[in-house]
Order: C-alpha cells, then sequence, then structure tokens
C-alpha cells in the first residue's frame, strides 16, 4: 500500500491564514495599521522573511495595502464592489429608505439576539461605550456616525462574520438611512427621547443577556421609526395639498 507523502504548510502561508481570519473575524479592522513587521514576527515566532512572504501574499488578495514610508493597512474600501452601487442608488431614492429599514428589521434583531447570547464581557464594555458615545453627541451626523459605531459593536458581539462584514459593507448606506430617520424625529417632541429610551432598553437586554428580549427591543425600535417616518410624511403630504389649494383659490 503505498502512503502519500505528508507535507509541511509554508510558515508565510500559516501567517497569511491567521491574519484572514483576524480580518475576516473583525480583530483587525478596515483602514488599521498593523504592528511593525519586528513586532509582528515577535508576536508569531517567525522570521521576517516569512511575515514579509505573508504580507505580500495578501497584498496580492487586495486585503492589504503598503503606504510608502507610512506602514501596512488593512485595505479600507474591502466592500467597495458591492457597496459602491447600493450607497449611489439609495442616496438618490427617498423609497429605498424605506427598503432599508425593512432590512434593519431583519438584520438588526438578529444581531441583537446573537449578540445577547455569545457576547463577551469586552463586547458588553464596548456596547455601553458606543451607547454613550450615542448619547454625547450634538448634532444629526455626529449622532449618525455613533449609532452606526454602536451596530457595527453589537455586530461583534454577535460572533458571527457575515454579519460583521454585512453591516461594514453597508455602513455609508446605514449612516444616511440613520441621518434621516434623526432628522424626522426631530419634527416630533417626544420622538428622539422615545428613540433614545429603546437603545437604552436594547442595550439592557443584551447586557442581561436575554437574546429574546434583545431582538424585540431591535424590533420595537424600528417599528417605532418606521410609523413616526409614515406619520410625518403623511401630514407633509397633507400640508403641501393645503398649501396648492390657497394657491388656487379653492
Amino acid at each position: 500500500m503505498a502512503y502519500s507523502k505528508i507535507t509541511q504548510p509554508k510558515i508565510s502561508d500559516v501567517i497569511m491564514e491567521q491574519l484572514e481570519r483576524m480580518i475576516l473575524e473583525g480583530s483587525l479592522q478596515p483602514g488599521q495599521k498593523l504592528p511593525p513587521e519586528r513586532e509582528l514576527a515577535v508576536q508569531f515566532e517567525v522570521s521576517r522573511p516569512s511575515l514579509r512572504e505573508a504580507i505580500q501574499k495578501l497584498e496580492a488578495k487586495g486585503l492589504l495595502m503598503r503606504r510608502q514610508g507610512g506602514g501596512t493597512y488593512v485595505k479600507e474600501q474591502l466592500w467597495q464592489s458591492l457597496a459602491d452601487p447600493i450607497v449611489e442608488l439609495m442616496h438618490n431614492d427617498s423609497e429605498s429608505q424605506y427598503d432599508l429599514l425593512e432590512f434593519r428589521h431583519a438584520t438588526e434583531g438578529m444581531m441583537a439576539y446573537y449578540a445577547a447570547l455569545r457576547g463577551t464581557d469586552a463586547d458588553m464594555k464596548n456596547i455601553q461605550t458606543k451607547i454613550s458615545d450615542v448619547e454625547a453627541a450634538t448634532d444629526f451626523e455626529a449622532k449618525a456616525a455613533a449609532i452606526v459605531r454602536f451596530y457595527r459593536a453589537v455586530a461583534e458581539a454577535s460572533h458571527n462574520v457575515a454579519m460583521l462584514h454585512l453591516v461594514l459593507s453597508l455602513t455609508p448606506v446605514l449612516h444616511k438611512n440613520v441621518a434621516q430617520n434623526l432628522e424626522l424625529l426631530s419634527i416630533r417632541k417626544e420622538a428622539s427621547t422615545k428613540a433614545n429610551d429603546h437603545r437604552r432598553a436594547l442595550l439592557a437586554a443584551i447586557i442581561r443577556r436575554d437574546p429574546d428580549a434583545a431582538r424585540e427591543a431591535s424590533n420595537e425600535h424600528l417599528s417605532y421609526i418606521e410609523e413616526v417616518m409614515l406619520s410625518v410624511r403623511e401630514e407633509d403630504s397633507r400640508l403641501q395639498r393645503s398649501l396648492r389649494r390657497l394657491k388656487s383659490g379653492v
């Protein structure tokens, strides 16, 4: 009986796979700078030539990029080919914001569920910090950015790489949607306060590790936003009709 030869994987391939796993899991995030080669070689307990070869392979795959004299970075636009056309379409079509809200119902409720189920103590601290950032923001754009970072933290806590990278890929679209929602909520005196209460309820459910309550809190929050959006736009439509009647003298 003939036995096939067992070959040892190249050290550079092992390093490459570990770095790929870190990118996939979000330990290394888009735009993040890698430690210097000397430090990485010590961390992986490998030679610098092997490390350099692994980095070159990841550059060829489009996952890493070198900046002249500035180190090596995880590529900023890992999902550019997916995100850019969607961003362009959604920025120019107000109706698609409702579609995105429906999409968020499906995904954010699931992320909240798994964050409560799988989140570590470090994840919980991170989510709490992100909520504090939301409440400290003073304008729509800053608050929208903070809210998107909060949902990203929830996605990280879900420990599901597909969910995490979906959030990363749609960050510009989510930011636009959240900013528009905040502007609409500001029209109703009580709406912003109620939305903040919903986010705190979501945070509380995740921290006490109650998956069902976390999913319900997420869905309740998004249902409320949709209700306010529809109501405000309906009122605006009635106002526009009234103004047209006045102009026509009817």
